[in-house]
């Protein structure tokens, strides 16, 4: 697997609102789109950093697994994601890589982006996602 470069960095936040208002106040960033992606039962923000994106995450029901892993590990870091091209052959090559995959399919994500995620068990207890933009 060869990533081009980091996509974005995921922050789970417990209050979005307020998350985006510190990253705004404090680092002078501008948030650029938020959107709610209701499969993951979530609702993003984003800024852009240079060429990479931090994406704030907080979510829309307590039973969801943002809301699932705050409970658990607290608000940070969520994930990793990684731009690759050939989503799916990156996926197969992950698979025969002996890496455990949550996702067998990419799926749509925020932004438009086909994504897919990498279990921690698998990747030294980081959740990884691997995402392609197929717009290009």
């Amino acid at each position: 697997m060869k990533p081009s470069h980091i996509e974005h960095i995921g922050i789970a936040v417990s209050n979005l609102e307020s998350a985006i208002e510190f990253y705004e106040r404090v680092f002078g960033l501008k948030c650029y789109n938020i959107e709610e992606v209701a499969e993951q039962k979530v609702r993003t923000a984003f800024f852009k950093v240079g060429e990479t994106k931090i994406e704030l995450l907080g979510s829309t029901d307590p039973d969801g697994p943002v809301s699932k892993f705050i409970e658990k590990k607290g608000e940070g870091i969520h994930h990793i994601a990684f731009a690759v091209k050939n989503i799916e052959e990156q996926l197969k090559h992950a698979e025969k890589q002996g890496v455990n995959l949550i996702d067998t399919k990419p799926r749509k994500g925020a932004e438009c982006l086909d994504i897919a995620f990498l279990h921690p068990k698998s990747t030294s207890g980081v959740l990884i996602e691997i995402c392609e933009d197929k717009r290009k």
